[in-house]
């Protein structure tokens, strides 16, 4: 089994900085891409920021420049470092990764269970 487990959320006020982990963990061959989403109440999830193993990021326009995604391949942790909050950013984050468990089996999709993150004006 594959499970992603995030950490680091939390009541923030505007301006302010969170950072987030997620660790990927148990059978794992290989990662092709680690990422972050977000869905505030009432809205669909989308796509914040993504890191793919092999070099290259890309971000939501609304965070370019704010938000900062990082990876330690050797942990299968990513992180997303979070500056200058704003009230609109308030949202559950999930984290997401297209994962191989074995060197013939199929790429999957796997997700974390989430953190909220809330940013107070």
């Amino acid at each position: 089994q594959v499970q992603l487990v995030e950490s680091g959320g939390g009541l923030v006020q505007a301006g302010e900085s969170l950072r987030l982990s997620c660790a990927a963990s148990g059978n794992i061959f290989s990662i092709n891409y680690m990422a972050w989403y977000r869905q505030a109440p009432g809205k669909q999830r989308e796509l914040v920021a993504i890191i793919f193993t092999r070099g290259g990021t890309n971000y939501a326009d609304s965070v370019k420049g704010r938000f900062t995604i990082s990876r330690d391949n050797a942990k299968n942790t990513v992180y997303l470092q979070m500056n200058s909050l704003k009230p609109e950013d308030t949202a559950v984050f999930y984290c997401n990764a297209q994962i191989q468990k074995t060197v013939s089996d199929n790429w999957y999709n796997y997700w974390g269970q989430g953190t909220q993150v809330t940013v107070s004006s």
